[in-house]
This record gives structure tokens, C-alpha cells and sequence, in this order.
């Protein structure tokens, strides 16, 4: 039987790790990215692999628990392989819980925690931390989920770069001509694809994150006021991100992330002292029904779409390429209603 020749457009998360899936199933993969890997959205520094809340359950929720249940056999089999870091540890995240409406909610959670993720992670209700590096708790009381991991995510990208490399796979500028391509351009193929409807496919949302010197490496995330505080491996802690649907320049820092640092600081005041290491901002691609696009192209036979990451793209990375191997090289559909790209068309 002759190998599959595939070219995947795109070497952001999904692109790199739908390579990454198909070239372990014995695909023939080339990678075609004019400006290079993780120089999008996945060239990010923040990096939360964080659930969605357990309650009102549907395919969207369960299809990323069970991509962030596949996380570490995933990245720990390209750091093998690459020999690279990719920062990726399940230390949890920890929830400071505001009054007694947010304390009532939060133990609801719990319980239905136990119905959705079952005994794969815990959602507990405790009493808040002393750590200097939690946020104070105004109820005492915080969340602490067992299920979130972090990551960093360009570290990660250029993993699966040297992990393609390892199995021959190189990064191209321009591709040759194959019989299937995945389409996975974020930003620009959202772009593409409102070009040639009659409405809106999805659209570029800027996030803004900043990167202090403050090294808490084996600690958990923290979730306050809508930030994530995420400490890293390397002795970095990144903070973010802004969503912004107006903006006058889509990778320039601003006002925004001062705003955001200060609000930081004012929830975990042991950063006052830590040193900013490096602003970023990038558009990430949210398509229309907010969740990622995965499917054949319509009337584009061998054209695939894998879209629309947005701001949970890193956690659902491994899922999504098992997915999308498992329809473009054994014909097999498992993707979630409200997934297929005709959701967004």
C-alpha cells in the first residue's frame, strides 16, 4: 500500500501537532509555513491547559477533557523524541472564591465534577492557601482543580519541530504538490474563508501577556479576575491575556497590559518586585460558533480545515490531531457536532 503524501498548511499547534499525529501513523508529511513555526498565536508565552467549568455538559466540554487527559503521553513522547523542553506539567490551578454566591457555586461544582471527570480529576473546595504566592481569598475559601496543566507554548511548538525533524519531516516555505492538505492557518485562513462567503467564518481576537522574572516553577497556576498567572519551568511566570476584538495594531503591546500588570500585582502582590521580561500580543482565530473548526473543506475533495484554537488551542491540541489523523487516514468521523467547519459556514 503507498504512503499517504500530506501537506499541512500551518506550523502553529494545530498544524504542527496534526503532522506531528499523521507522521507517527506512518504518513508522508511535509509542513509548509512562509513565516516560519509558532509566529501566530502559538508563539504565545502564557500557556493555560485549563478546563472548562463541570456543569451544562456537551461534546465541546468532553472532547477537551479528554484532550487534556492525553496531554502528558502526548508532549512527553515529542519531548522524548525532540529532546527538547516543552514545560509541561499538571500542577493544577487554584481558584480564589469571591462570596458566599461564588462559594455556593463552586461546591455545585464539585459535585458534578464527579459526574463529568469521574475519577480522572478532582474539583475541591478548601480553604484558601498562605503561600505568598496565592491571591488572597476574600470568602477564605479557594477551588483547586486537579486538571489543569500548563505549558509553555512556543517552547512546545519548536518541540514538535525537532520531533517532525527527528522523523524527516522538515519545515517548508513553499509546499510540493500532494494529494491532501490540511488547512490549519489560524488568523489567515479565517481570513480566506470570510472571503468567500456570504457571512462572517470567524475572526482574529488580540490577546495581550506579559513575562515576569519570578520563579515559582513547582506551584500551581492561578485563575483571579479573569487573568491567568502561569509559572513556568524555566523560572518565568507569564500573566494574560487581554481579548480584543478593536485594535489598531495586532502584535503591538499597550495601555492594556499595564493595566493588566497592575491588576496582577494588586492580586498577588509578591510580583511588585519581579522584573518584566517580555511583552507580547498576537491574534488568536475564533471561529464563528467559538469552537475549533475540524472537517473535510466542503467542496474541496482532499482539502481539510483545522481552525479556530482561539484561546484553548494549546489544550486541545492532542485531541484534535488524533481526530483529524483518525478521518484523513482511516476515514473515521468522530468529530463533535458543532466541530464540523459547516457550523461556522
Amino acid at each position: 500500500m503507498a504512503t499517504i503524501e500530506i501537506t499541512v498548511l500551518g506550523a502553529g499547534i494545530f498544524g504542527l501537532s496534526i503532522a506531528w499525529e499523521l507522521t507517527r501513523r506512518g504518513a508522508n508529511v511535509q509542513v509548509v509555513d512562509p513565516h516560519g513555526p509558532a509566529t501566530g498565536a502559538s508563539g504565545g508565552i502564557v500557556g493555560a491547559l485549563a478546563p472548562h467549568v463541570p456543569e451544562n455538559w456537551n461534546s465541546k466540554k468532553q472532547f477537551q477533557l479528554e484532550s487534556l487527559l492525553m496531554a502528558r503521553g502526548f508532549w512527553h513522547e515529542v519531548q522524548a523524541v525532540s529532546g527538547h523542553c516543552v514545560g509541561y506539567a499538571r500542577l493544577g490551578r487554584v481558584q480564589p472564591i469571591a462570596d458566599d454566591a461564588a462559594l455556593k457555586l463552586a461546591q455545585a461544582r464539585a459535585m458534578t465534577a464527579q459526574d463529568f471527570w469521574g475519577t480522572a480529576a478532582e474539583w475541591q473546595v478548601r480553604s484558601a492557601s498562605s503561600s505568598n504566592w496565592f491571591a488572597t481569598s476574600p470568602t477564605g475559601m479557594e477551588i483547586f482543580d486537579t486538571l489543569s496543566a500548563r505549558i509553555h507554548p512556543r517552547k512546545a511548538c519548536l518541540a514538535l519541530v525537532a520531533a517532525l525533524k527527528a522523523k524527516g519531516v522538515s519545515m517548508q516555505l513553499k509546499p510540493s504538490k500532494t494529494e491532501l492538505t490540511v488547512h490549519a492557518t489560524g488568523v489567515m485562513g479565517l481570513n480566506t474563508l470570510n472571503s468567500i462567503h456570504t457571512r462572517s467564518v470567524g475572526t482574529g481576537i488580540k490577546g495581550q501577556a506579559i513575562l515576569l522574572d519570578h520563579a515559582v516553577p513547582n506551584s500551581p497556576q492561578i485563575f483571579v479576575d479573569g487573568l491567568h498567572f502561569i509559572p513556568h519551568a524555566d523560572g518565568t511566570t507569564a500573566i494574560g491575556s487581554t481579548s480584543e476584538r478593536n485594535y489598531e495594531h495586532a502584535t503591538k503591546t499597550d495601555n492594556h497590559l499595564d493595566k493588566i500588570l497592575a491588576q496582577a500585582i494588586c492580586a498577588v502582590p509578591k510580583l511588585k518586585q519581579a522584573q518584566v521580561l517580555a511583552r507580547w500580543a498576537g491574534l488568536r482565530p475564533r471561529s464563528r460558533s467559538r469552537a475549533p473548526m475540524l472537517g473535510p473543506w466542503p467542496n474541496r475533495p482532499g482539502h481539510f480545515i483545522a481552525n479556530g484554537g482561539f484561546k484553548i488551542g494549546f489544550g486541545m491540541a492532542p485531541k484534535v490531531a488524533q481526530t483529524m489523523a483518525d478521518l484523513i487516514l482511516d476515514g473515521r468521523n468522530t468529530i463533535p457536532k458543532g466541530f464540523e467547519v459547516s457550523a461556522s459556514f
